[in-house]
């Protein structure tokens, strides 16, 4: 059986991380990006590219992760929902291209809910350390957790074509480019949002601030502190509304000429 009785996740990140650690009642803890100055743990979870904030751990800081998990014997999760949408000048790395062909205490997550847009169907998968595969699909087994078959089906028709996601992909990098004039003509500053779905915005002030300035547009965005302490002065937004409706929302910021 896995367990982890201490779990480590990035101080900006998405809630999953730490409820996971909730729910397995283990103590949990934030840290930076550099993974040579994290405690010892039984898991440690990475996130590239980022929700929320779209930022792509480089190379380097990728093989400072696997280092630590070799030095502790701490089991890494890599969280790479988001690798399939990079934005023009930015090529996201997997763990496994820095691993040197060993993946011993190494996993990688992938969702087709991000990749293919499958969201409903709740369809992912986990690679990596065989050791750790076979005891993750024997608490799959007898907690009764398996894929349906249709479900499996779908996956397997969306994974043999790629011209999907490079369509998306190419879309998402339209309405950021859209977004991010209008918001920096109002004197917002994108952060990071290298890959992925969103952008990582702030003017400085209280994300509720922000969420509020937003609002008078009909513009929803989430308050950067739901992602931890460390956001409360950005908010993210996302780039899955239709191409129109990012049109129509980055020139109603655009046009406007109060505070």
């Amino acid at each position: 059986m896995l367990e982890a009785k201490h779990v480590l996740y990035p101080e900006v990140a998405y809630p999953t991380y730490l409820v996971g650690a909730i729910l397995g009642n283990a103590s949990h803890e934030t840290v930076g990006i550099d993974a040579s100055q994290w405690p010892s743990a039984d898991l440690a979870w990475v996130n590239s590219p980022s929700n929320p904030t779209g930022r792509v751990h480089t190379p380097e800081e990728l093989k400072t992760v696997v280092e630590y998990a070799r030095r502790t014997d701490t089991v890494v999760a890599s969280d790479e929902c988001y690798i399939s949408f990079p934005a023009a000048d930015t090529k996201p790395t997997s763990i496994f291209e820095v691993a040197g062909g060993d993946n011993t205490n190494l996993l990688a997550v992938h969702s087709l809910s991000k990749r293919s847009n499958l969201a409903g169907y709740r369809a992912a998968f986990v690679v990596g350390d065989s050791a750790l595969i076979a005891k993750i699909l024997e608490v799959r087994k007898h907690a009764g957790m398996m894929v349906p078959l249709p479900v499996q089906r779908a996956m397997v028709a969306a994974l043999s074509d790629e011209n999907h996601v490079h369509e998306q992909a190419a879309r998402y990098r339209a309405r950021r480019a859209v977004l991010q004039s209008a918001l920096e003509s109002q004197g917002f500053r994108v952060d990071h949002t290298e890959a992925g779905l969103y952008l990582w915005v702030t003017r400085g002030e209280s994300d509720w601030d922000s969420v509020k300035w937003f609002a008078q547009f009909g513009i929803l965005a989430t308050p950067g502190h739901f992602y931890g302490k460390a956001g409360e002065n950005h908010v993210r937004i996302a780039l899955t509304a239709t191409d129109e409706q990012i049109a129509t929302a980055a020139h109603r910021i655009a046009s406007h000429t109060g505070k």
